[in-house]
C-alpha cells in the first residue's frame, strides 16, 4: 500500500490549507506569500491535491470517485464532495470518534467498526441514509476512546449526522448536501482538471 510520509504541516503549507481541517489543533506559521502566481491548470491541480489530501485518498481511488460521480445525477463535482463525505473514516472522523482521519481509518482498518450490526474494515465504505455505525462491544469500554472523546468533545457535528457519545455510535440521518461540506475545496476546478 502507497503511503504518504510528507510531514502533514509542511504538505498544509504547501497546499494553503489550515490543520484544523484534517483534526490538528496547531496553527500553521505561514511566511508571507512570494508572489508566484499558478497558472490556470496550476490552481486546478491544487484543488485535486487538497481533496486527496484532506480525505487521505490515493489518485486511482480518487479518480475511480470521480467517475462514478459523472455518472450519478446532478453536478459531478458536488457529487465527488459528497461520495467523499460518505465514506466511513470520514463520517467517524465527523462524528468526534477519531481525533484524524488517519486514526479513524486506523479504527476501520482493525476492525473496531459495526454498521447496522455488521463487522465493516473496508474504510472507503460508503455509508447510506439510516446506518447506524457504532463502536464494537469489546472496544466501548478501552482507554483509547476516553482520550478520543475528551479531545474532540468541541468539535461541531454535521446536520446530517446524529452522534450518541454514551453508546459510542453515529447515525446517519441523511446524505449530505454540498452545502453541509465545509471543506475548502473548489470542486469546479477538480471537474475541470478531470475534463480535459
Amino acid at each position: 500500500m502507497a503511503v504518504n510520509r510528507v510531514p502533514v504541516l509542511k504538505r498544509c503549507r504547501s497546499l494553503d490549507l489550515e490543520p484544523m481541517y484534517l483534526g490538528i489543533d496547531k496553527k500553521s506559521n505561514r511566511t508571507k506569500k512570494t508572489g508566484k502566481k499558478l497558472s490556470e491548470y496550476g490552481l486546478q491541480l491544487r484543488e485535486k491535491q487538497k481533496a486527496k489530501f484532506i480525505y487521505g485518498v490515493l489518485e486511482k481511488p480518487f479518480r475511480n470517485y470521480y467517475t462514478k460521480a459523472k455518472r450519478m445525477q446532478g453536478q459531478v463535482g458536488e457529487n465527488l464532495m459528497i461520495l467523499l463525505e460518505r465514506r466511513i473514516d470520514n463520517v467517524l472522523f465527523r462524528a468526534g470518534l477519531g481525533r484524524t482521519r488517519k486514526e479513524t481509518r486506523q479504527i476501520v482498518d482493525h476492525k473496531q467498526v459495526l454498521v447496522n450490526g455488521k463487522l465493516v474494515n473496508i474504510p472507503s465504505y460508503q455509508v447510506k441514509a439510516g446506518d447506524v455505525i457504532t463502536v464494537r462491544e469489546s472496544k466501548k469500554d478501552s482507554q483509547r476512546y476516553k482520550d478520543i472523546l475528551e479531545v474532540t468533545a468541541g468539535r461541531i457535528v454535521p446536520e446530517w449526522l446524529d452522534v450518541d457519545t454514551e453508546n459510542l455510535s453515529v447515525t446517519v440521518k441523511e446524505l449530505p448536501t454540498r452545502v453541509m461540506i465545509d471543506v475548502p475545496v473548489n470542486e469546479m476546478l477538480i471537474v475541470e482538471l478531470y475534463s480535459k
